[in-house]
C-alpha cells in the first residue's frame, strides 16, 4: 500500500513538473529576425490563454533545418511546437529535397500568425514605379543588380520572380542574410532588392531607398502609397512569407483544438492585434485556414521553383 501511494505521488510530482514546463515554442531562427520577433510578441498572451508558461526556444541552423527535425520528431504532446515559414516550410523543402523529415507528413498546421509582404525598393534616383525599370538599366546600359540574404532564400526567389515577370535581364548578388544586402544597398553598390516589408520601411520613410512596389495582394498600412505589382500591371508578381505554428503528427485533436484556442485568442487581442499590424502582418487564422494556405504554396511553388531554375548553390 505505501508503494502505491509513493507511486501516485510521483505521478502526480511529474505531471505538476510537465505543466510547469510549459509549451516550448521552438524557432528554427537566430532570435532577432522576422519569425523570433513575431513569437516574442505573442507568446505572453499565448501563455494567459493556455494558463501554462510559453518558453521561446531559438534553434536556427541549415536553413530552419535544425528547429524543425526537433520539433519532427518530438513527442506529439502539444508542449513541443515549431515557428515556421513560407520560406522553411514550403520554399526550402522543394529545394531541399533530402530532409530528415517530411514537411508534410510531419507537422500539422494550428494557426498562423499572418502573412508579410515583400517590398521592392531600389536605390534612390534610379526609379520610381515597374515601369521605369527597364530604362533605368538602358540609362546604365548593363543588367540591373540585385541584393539576397542567399540562394534559394524568398529575396532570392522573389528577384528571379521579377527578371521572369518583367524581362529585365538582372545580375543576382547574394550575401550571407538580408543585413549585409540591405547595407550595400544603402552603399549604392547594388540597385535594388526585395525583402520583408518592416526590414524596409525605416529605410523608405528616411528617403535612404525608394519602395516601388508592394509584392502582397493588397497594399500593406505600413505604407499606403505605395502600390501592389497587380496595380502596376503584374499580378503574378507576388511574394508573401507567411508565419505560423506547427506541432508534430499525431497530436491529439482535443490538444490541437485547445492550441488553436488559445493562439487565435490571444491575436485577437487588440495589443496583440495593433503590434501585428504594425510588424506588417496580415490575414492570420486558425487551423483551418492555415491548413488551406499550406496547400496552396504546396500546389504553387514547386513548378514554380523549377520554372525559374531556382537551386541552392
Amino acid at each position: 500500500m505505501r508503494a502505491f501511494w509513493l507511486a501516485f505521488l510521483l505521478m502526480l510530482a511529474c505531471g505538476t513538473q510537465a505543466q510547469a514546463q510549459g509549451v516550448r515554442l521552438v524557432v528554427p531562427f537566430a532570435a532577432g529576425g522576422a519569425a523570433d520577433n513575431v513569437v516574442r510578441m505573442a507568446a505572453p498572451g499565448i501563455a494567459v490563454e493556455l494558463g501554462q508558461p510559453v518558453v521561446v526556444d531559438n534553434r536556427g541552423g541549415a536553413g530552419g533545418v535544425i528547429g524543425s527535425e526537433i520539433v519532427a520528431k518530438a513527442a506529439p504532446d502539444g508542449q513541443t511546437l515549431l515557428v515556421s515559414s513560407l520560406g522553411v516550410q514550403v520554399l526550402g523543402a522543394t529545394l531541399q529535397p533530402r530532409l530528415p523529415y517530411d514537411p508534410v507528413r510531419d507537422f500539422v498546421p494550428v494557426a498562423m500568425f499572418g502573412r508579410m509582404p515583400s517590398l521592392l525598393v531600389v536605390r534612390p534616383g534610379l526609379a520610381e514605379t515597374l515601369a521605369d525599370l527597364p530604362a533605368a538599366a538602358r540609362r546604365l546600359g548593363r543588367a540591373l543588380t540585385y541584393g539576397s540574404a542567399g540562394p534559394g532564400t524568398t529575396m532570392h526567389i522573389a528577384g528571379e520572380m521579377l527578371r521572369l515577370a518583367t524581362g529585365l535581364e538582372l545580375t543576382h548578388i547574394p550575401y550571407r542574410g538580408a543585413g549585409p544586402a540591405v547595407a550595400d544597398l544603402l552603399a549604392g553598390n547594388i540597385d535594388l532588392l526585395i525583402a520583408d516589408t518592416p526590414v524596409l520601411v525605416p529605410q523608405v520613410q528616411a528617403g535612404r531607398m525608394t519602395a516601388v512596389a508592394v509584392l502582397g495582394t493588397a497594399r500593406t498600412p505600413l505604407l499606403p502609397g505605395v502600390p501592389t505589382s497587380a496595380e502596376q500591371g503584374q499580378p503574378g508578381l507576388v511574394m508573401e512569407n507567411w508565419y505560423g505554428v506547427l506541432a508534430p503528427s499525431g497530436l491529439p485533436p482535443d490538444r490541437l483544438q485547445a492550441l488553436e484556442r488559445a493562439i487565435v485568442a490571444a491575436m485577437a487581442k487588440p495589443d496583440l492585434a495593433e503590434r501585428f499590424v504594425a510588424a506588417g502582418l496580415q490575414g492570420g487564422t486558425g487551423a483551418e485556414g492555415f491548413r488551406a494556405q499550406l496547400a496552396s504554396d504546396i500546389a504553387q511553388w514547386p513548378p514554380l521553383l523549377r520554372r525559374l531554375n531556382i537551386t541552392l548553390e
